[in-house]
C-alpha cells in the first residue's frame, strides 16, 4: 500500500510539473493548500477520489493514469526504489540515516546510491542463500500460509470426517484407532526395527503396508502423528515431488492432515471458544485434553485461532544455540529474517521469551511474558522442552489488548527490544568488551543444515536402493 501511495504521488507530481504548475497553483485550482498537496506528492497522504478526480481535470490527464502503477520516469523509479532498499531489515540493522532524494540530489548520485544497497542485497543474498532453491520455496510457502491465517479448511474437513468414520468421539485419539483409520484407506500399520535411518515410515503401495518404527519408541504420539502423515499421503493423492517446493507442500499438507486428526475441528474450536469464554485460554490445558505435544498443540491453535476465536497470533520454535527452527506470524511481530525473508536459522532478541525461558530454573510450568517491541507490545506463554540434540522452546503469543483472553495474563514480567538496533542485545558490555577482546577463541558448533537441496532422482533424502531393499526384504517375508 505505502509504494502505490509512493507511485501515485510521483505521477501526480510529474504530471503538474509537465503542465507547468507550482505546488500552489495547483491547490489554487482543485482547493487544497499547498502542504497538504505535498504529503500526497511525497506518498504520505492518501488522496479522497473527489480530490483524485479534480487533480486530474486539472491537469489533463484521467484519474486511470494517476493511479497506473509504473512510476513515471526513471528519477521517480529510482526514488521510490530507494525508499524501499531503505525500509528493508538489512538497511535499518546497519543504523545508518536515511539518505532523502531531494533536488541537489542528482541523478547520477542517486542511480549510484540505489547501485549500492543493489549490490549490497546481492551479496547479502549469496551469503545465506545455501541452498537458494529451498529456502526461497519455504519462504514463498510460509508467506501463502501467512495469507490463509495458517487455515486449510479441506484438510479439516478431511480428517474430520475419516476420524468419525473409524468411531472415534471424544478424548484423545488411541493408536487403535489410528490403526483403524489405515484400514479405511485399504493399509495395514505394521511396526518394524529395521527402517532405513532417513525414513520415518515407508508405504508398500503393492501390498497395503505401512511400516512404523516400533511402538516402544519415546513418545507414542509421535507414532501415531507418522501413521496419520503416512494416510495423508494416500488420502492426498501425492505424487513423488519433482522439486523441493513440491516437497514442502507436501509435508505442510500431511503435517496439517495428521494434527486435524489428532485435534479434530469441531471439538477443539468447542474446547477453544469455552476457554475463550472463560478468559484461560492455555496450550497447556489444550495439549492435556487431546494426548498431544506442546508443540503440536501450539500449532494446531495457530491453524484454528484467527478464523474461530478471532486472534490473530504468531508461533516461535527457537532450538538453543540454533536459532529459529520454526515460526509463525500474522499478528504482526516482526520476526528475524534474512534478505530473502527466510526466518530459519536466524537470531531471535535475547530479551523474547523465547529466549529468556532458557534462563529458568524451575521449566516445568509455561514461562509468561510482555514485550515491547519496535512493532508493539506482545504476550506470549512459552514451554521449554528437550529434543535428540538440543534444549527447545516453543512460544505462541498474541498482542498485547489479546492478552486479557489467555491464562498468565497477569504476569509482571516485561522486557524492551528494541532488536533489529545491535545495541538491544548483540553488542557487548562496553567493560566486558575491554577486558576479553583478542583473548577469547571459540570453537564454534557446525549448526544442523536447514532445508538441505533435493538429491535429483530420489526420494527427499532416502536413497532408493535402500528403501528398494527394506521393501524387497519385508515384502518377501510376509508372503
Amino acid at each position: 500500500m505505502a509504494a502505490d501511495m509512493m507511485i501515485l504521488g510521483k505521477r501526480i507530481k510529474h504530471f503538474r510539473i509537465t503542465s507547468g504548475l507550482t505546488l500552489e497553483q495547483l491547490g489554487d485550482s482543485v482547493g487544497v493548500v499547498p502542504s497538504q498537496l505535498s504529503l500526497i506528492e511525497n506518498g504520505k497522504r492518501e488522496p479522497k477520489l473527489s480530490l483524485l478526480n479534480a487533480i486530474a481535470s486539472t491537469l489533463g490527464v484521467s484519474v486511470q493514469e494517476l493511479l497506473s502503477t509504473e512510476a513515471p520516469d526513471r528519477r521517480s523509479e529510482l526514488e521510490i526504489e530507494l525508499e524501499r532498499l531503505q525500509q528493508s531489515e538489512l538497511y535499518t540493522s546497519l543504523q545508518l540515516p536515511a539518505v532523502r532524494s531531494t533536488k541537489g540530489l542528482s541523478d547520477e548520485a542517486l542511480e549510484a546510491i540505489v547501485g549500492l544497497h543493489k549490490e549490497m542485497e546481492r551479496r547479502e543474498r549469496l551469503s545465506i542463500a545455501t541452498p537458494e532453491e529451498a529456502r526461497r520455496a519455504n519462504t514463498e510457502l510460509q508467506a501463502v500460509m501467512r495469507e490463509k491465517n495458517n487455515y486449510l479448511p479441506e484438510l479439516d474437513e478431511l480428517a474430520e470426517d475419516l476420524v468419525k468414520r473409524a468411531g472415534h468421539e471424544s478424548g484423545a485419539l488411541m493408536h487403535r484407532t489410528v490403526a483403524e483409520m489405515a484400514n479405511l484407506v485399504g493399509f495395514e500399520l505394521i511396526f518394524v526395527d529395521d527402517l532405513p535411518s532417513t525414513a520415518r515410515s515407508i508405504t508398500d503401495l503393492a501390498n497395503g503396508r505401512i511400516y512404523l518404527p516400533p511402538a516402544s519408541i519415546p513418545g507414542g504420539h509421535g507414532l501415531r502423528a507418522m501413521a496419520l502423515q503416512a494416510i495423508a499421503h494416500r488420502l492426498l493423492n501425492h505424487q513423488k515431488p519433482s522439486n523441493y517446493a513440491e516437497f514442502l507442500q507436501q509435508r505442510l499438507e500431511i503435517n496439517y492432515f495428521a494434527a486435524a486428526a489428532l485435534m479434530p475441528r469441531s471439538r477443539s474450536v468447542a474446547f477453544l471458544q469455552n476457554a475463550k469464554k472463560d478468559r484461560n485460554i492455555a496450550i497447556e490445558d489444550f495439549r492435556d485434553a487431546f494426548g498431544v505435544t506442546h508443540e503440536a498443540a501450539a500449532l494446531r491453535f495457530t491453524n484454528l485461532a484467527t478464523e474461530h476465536l478471532g486472534l490473530r497470533t504468531h508461533f516461535l520454535r527457537v532450538n538453543q544455540g540454533e536459532g529459529i527452527f520454526r515460526g509463525y506470524e500474522n499478528d504482526g511481530l516482526r520476526i528475524p529474517a534474512d534478505v530473502n525473508g527466510s526466518i530459519e536459522g536466524q537470531v531471535v532478541c535475547r530479551k523474547w521469551p523465547a529466549r529468556m525461558a532458557f534462563q529458568r530454573t524451575n521449566r516445568t510450568n509455561e514461562f509468561y511474558q510482555y514485550t515491547d517491541t519496535p512493532g508493539g507490545t506482545f504476550w506470549d506463554s512459552t514451554q521449554t522442552g528437550t529434543g535428540e540434540k538440543e534444549e527447545f522452546s516453543i512460544s505462541v503469543g498474541v498482542p498485547f489488548d489479546d492478552a486479557k483472553w489467555f491464562r498468565g495474563r497477569d504476569t509482571e514480567r516485561r522486557e524492551v527490544s528494541t532488536c533489529p538496533n545491535e545495541n538491544c542485545c548483540r553488542v557487548p558490555a562496553e567493560e566486558l568488551a575491554q577486558r576479553w577482546s583478542g583473548k577469547a577463541w571459540p570453537s564454534a558448533r557446525m549448526h544442523a543444515h536447514v532445508l538441505s537441496p533435493l538429491p535429483s532422482g530420489t526420494f527427499p533424502g532416502v536413497e532408493e536402493t535402500e528403501l528398494f531393499a527394506f521393501l524387497e526384504k519385508h515384502a518377501n517375508a510376509g508372503a
